[in-house]
């Protein structure tokens, strides 16, 4: 088993587009006009599966974000690129911080067009791809 994507539902279709696609991720599919809205199933460039769903329902046009969704985190190869991408489109980024020492990952958030917060994390060289028990010392 494996979790397959969480879905946001978003406002503006193509603002969140530019901002998701600014991150790295691509489009693998659209589901137009089901019970929850019109879905866009995006992947990142490395992965072989949908990661994320957009859910747009112009019948609810206005997301308010709560309280129970805190964040997503994305692994990106560079931090930097993605930030400089985020820049160009038109978004901004927090500065980067180290929480996990100079050898750790480096973090920075963004807040995507609807206010969902996203954790933008560059693991270091070597490190698997995402978190594992290692991470987490006795």
């Amino acid at each position: 088993m494996r979790t397959l994507h969480p879905g946001l539902r978003v406002t503006d279709i193509e603002a969140s587009l530019a901002f998701y696609s600014a991150i790295g991720y691509r489009i693998v599919g659209t589901v137009p006009g089901t019970g929850l809205g019109d879905l866009t199933l995006l992947k990142l460039a490395d992965d072989a599966f949908a990661a994320l769903e957009l859910v747009h329902d112009p019948r609810h046009p206005l997301v308010e974000v709560g309280n129970g969704l805190t964040h997503l985190a994305v692994q990106v190869e560079s931090l930097d690129e993605v930030r400089r991408a985020l820049a160009h489109a038109g978004f901004s980024t927090r500065d980067v911080e180290s929480p996990g020492g100079a050898d750790g990952p480096q973090t920075s958030w963004a807040i995507d067009p609807d206010g969902y917060r996203i954790e933008l994390t560059q693991w270091p060289a070597g490190h698997a791809l995402g978190l594992c028990a290692e991470d987490f010392p006795d």
